[in-house]
């Protein structure tokens, strides 16, 4: 049984926190000696900057709002793609006005099957299309034999992980001509692990030569439900190779599980992490993500002046002229 069906079966029959959606994987194999050429997209524009993610429920706010300017937005590409009519009026006025990230939901970097190379075509044209500065990914799979799973799953810590995860990763890179960031993910019982959660990340980074997107909320979400260091983990990671930070909210749910949900605010310790982080990399965008409860919208724009205050603190200071 390869390592990942072994993943899927225990995942299926005892966890399922989020839905998501993914696409069928299909293709071929593609020569990866292109992978090593392509740079970090950020511009010198979206550095030392705070974006807010794009969604429809506030939509109004990002084009309408005096009193809300992210420097940047951020959405899924998977949900607007092909999009037409209304919607596609407002994600152009919207990607007019702000330079703009996408985080993707179903490449499925740690599948078994072929990468979909029709989808990694339309979404090249997409990215191109809206001057897309940075391109991230879940380092997890949402489909194995066909079947949609509709979750982030982790992908077992092991070396064949690793060095299946390299390829594809090498093989996106080559199509869509661009580097890409993998975001470390939240997970809720490891699965096979052969090797610390660090290295497992450091390698595949390092050696795909890919960057980083480091969520900030998931590294202390883990470090709570498996009870490690937070800011040991932080100072294992690749920083020299972290493109783009993500921060979140979460819910804590019983004693000794918190959930990551994109649907609270953010609480103090996880403030103090990223405040942590920053201090020891160089100034790099940064997204307030939210996908509910956005009725309370004052409270975001709160969340959102409050990380710009302190990457202001660390960076503009740290980093003058």
């Amino acid at each position: 049984m390869h390592w990942l069906d072994h993943s899927t079966a225990f995942f299926l029959s005892e966890l399922s926190f989020y839905d998501y959606g993914s696409i069928s994987f299909w293709g071929h194999n593609l020569s990866n000696s292109l992978a090593n050429k392509y740079s970090t997209n950020i511009c010198f524009c979206m550095k030392n900057r705070v974006g807010v993610g794009f969604r429809r429920d506030i939509a109004d706010e990002f084009l309408h709002n005096d009193n809300f300017n992210p420097d940047f937005i951020e959405f899924a590409p998977e949900n607007w793609m092909g999009m037409g009519g209304y919607w596609k009026k407002i994600l152009d006025k919207a990607a007019e006005k702000y330079p703009v990230t996408c985080h993707g939901l179903s490449l499925s970097i740690g599948s078994s099957e072929p990468l979909d190379y029709g989808f990694l075509k339309e979404l090249k044209v997409f990215l191109n299309d809206c001057n897309v500065e940075i391109y991230s990914e879940h380092l997890s799979y949402t489909k194995s034999k066909n079947a949609h799973l509709y979750d982030l799953l982790p992908i077992p810590f092991r070396e064949d992980a690793v060095k299946h995860i390299i390829q594809r990763i090498k093989e996106v890179q080559d199509i869509l001509e661009r580097k890409i960031a993998i975001e470390n993910v939240s997970y809720y019982t490891p699965v096979g692990a052969q090797m610390q959660e660090s290295d497992f990340i450091k390698s595949i980074v390092e050696e795909s030569n890919c960057d980083l997107l480091l969520d900030v909320n998931n590294v202390y979400v883990n470090a709570f439900n498996h009870k490690y260091d937070a800011m040991q983990f932080i100072d294992d990671m690749p920083l020299d190779k972290v493109a783009y930070i993500h921060m979140a909210g979460h819910e804590k749910v019983s004693d000794d599980l918190i959930i990551d949900t994109h649907g609270q605010a953010i609480i103090d310790p996880v403030y103090d992490l990223f405040e942590y982080t920053i201090s020891k990399i160089k100034p790099i965008p940064v997204l307030l993500e939210r996908d509910f409860n956005f009725n309370q919208f004052n409270s975001i724009v709160d969340e959102f002046k409050q990380l710009k205050a302190i990457t202001s603190k660390h960076w503009e200071v740290s980093h003058v002229s």
